[in-house]
């Protein structure tokens, strides 16, 4: 019997088989197969959700290391927050549900976004205004070079724009493998945190910066999210994708010239950023100031190059969402080949109409743009 396909681990449903899967269901399974895997010379990767994922149709010569780890803990509580240590395997969205449920804020924005915890800080996933930034406090993480399990804290994770410094595009990304996530949340009597996002006020019926029951803001997460094929529906060819295919590219006012003023945008103000300082080390340097620019929608700038929802190439099984133009979808048999094909399309559409690199916000295993 082989070893399962990529294109039944992953949400985009393409992509060959590993030479080798190892499920781990425990942390010790998941610390004995990653040792394992980081000490010999083959490659290896490790497999969280498969949301944010596309293999190529040759599937990846090693190791694939499943995390199918479960379990959450209450580490610590006060009267207004709660400290929450989560398993990497544990479903993302299932957590958001059990802490609205429990009645503790910062998660609730992001209901609906699939994958896996352990993930979440790899890709500082955001939406509707929430990011995990604001929220994670430490990653317990095995080091992949040292062989050694560590403790990272916020401050050395290097969080950004959909990225930190596990991401492997990153300048100096850290390779290993998440065990668990520590998170502190909000007691807010069943309040969510400040609505911080314009889309979301409006299907609230609020103005931003107000505060709405939990359980409120959930449901039109995941209404909206549903309205653009972002939530996971097997019944629903355009849900059969990684989410979001590319990122909203942030530009300089000079490269602005080429767009055209009605063009949404939103400025990133220049902020203060955490340093990485090792562990122990007291006090830590000013934290830097990082110049500000201007961000663009991706999906504007994809419309407004002539590719529309529901495009596709002739005879390929990948397609634009109809939904939404920011999702490449599978509509049933496509190949990863045909997935990268239309993503360069789109990026070559976007460049030569406004001068924008897009870039692909999943992880691209043996497929190149």
């Amino acid at each position: 019997m082989g070893v399962t396909a990529f294109a039944e681990l992953t949400t985009m449903q393409v992509g060959g088989s590993p030479d080798r899967l190892i499920v781990a269901t425990t942390h010790d399974e998941l610390l004995a197969a990653a040792r394992e895997a980081f000490s010999s010379l083959e490659p290896w990767f490790v497999l969280g959700g498969g949301s944010n994922l596309v293999v190529s149709d040759e599937g990846f010569p090693g190791t694939v290391i499943q995390v199918a780890t479960r379990g959450v803990e209450v580490v610590s509580e006060t009267s207004d927050t709660v400290t929450i240590r989560v398993a990497a395997g544990e479903p993302w969205d299932s957590l958001v549900e059990q802490t609205v449920s429990n009645g503790w804020a910062g998660f609730e924005a992001l209901s609906g976004v699939p994958g896996s915890t352990g993930a979440a800080p790899v890709q500082n996933i955001g939406a509707y205004g929430q990011e995990i930034s604001e929220t994670v406090v430490s990653v317990d993480f095995l080091d992949a070079e040292s062989l050694e399990f560590v403790r990272i804290p916020r401050a050395n994770l290097g969080l950004d724009y959909r990225t930190s410094v596990f991401k492997a595009s990153g300048p100096d990304p850290r390779a290993g493998v998440v065990t668990s996530v520590e998170f502190q949340l909000s007691r807010g009597g069943g309040l969510s945190e400040p609505i911080a996002f314009p889309q979301l006020a409006q299907a609230l019926g609020v103005e931003l910066g107000e505060r709405v029951p939990l359980a409120d803001v959930r449901a039109r997460v995941l209404e909206l999210r549903a309205s653009k094929g972002m939530v996971l529906d097997p019944t629903d060819r355009d849900t059969a994708s990684s989410g979001s295919f590319f990122t909203n590219p942030i530009v300089s006012r000079r490269a602005l010239e080429a767009i055209p003023a009605d063009a949404p945008r939103w400025e990133t103000v220049p902020e203060a950023r955490d340093v990485a300082v090792p562990l122990g080390e007291q006090p830590a340097p000013p934290p830097p100031i990082v110049e500000g620019g201007i961000k663009l929608s991706a999906a504007w700038l994809i419309e407004h190059a002539g590719v529309p929802r529901g495009f596709r190439l002739p005879g390929s099984g990948a397609a634009i969402s109809s939904k939404h133009t920011l999702a490449i979808t599978n509509l049933g048999g496509a190949t990863a080949a045909e997935v990268g094909e239309l993503a360069r399309y789109v990026q070559s559409r976007v460049s030569a109409e406004f001068g924008v690199e897009l870039q692909p916000e999943p992880i691209l295993l043996g497929v190149s743009l």
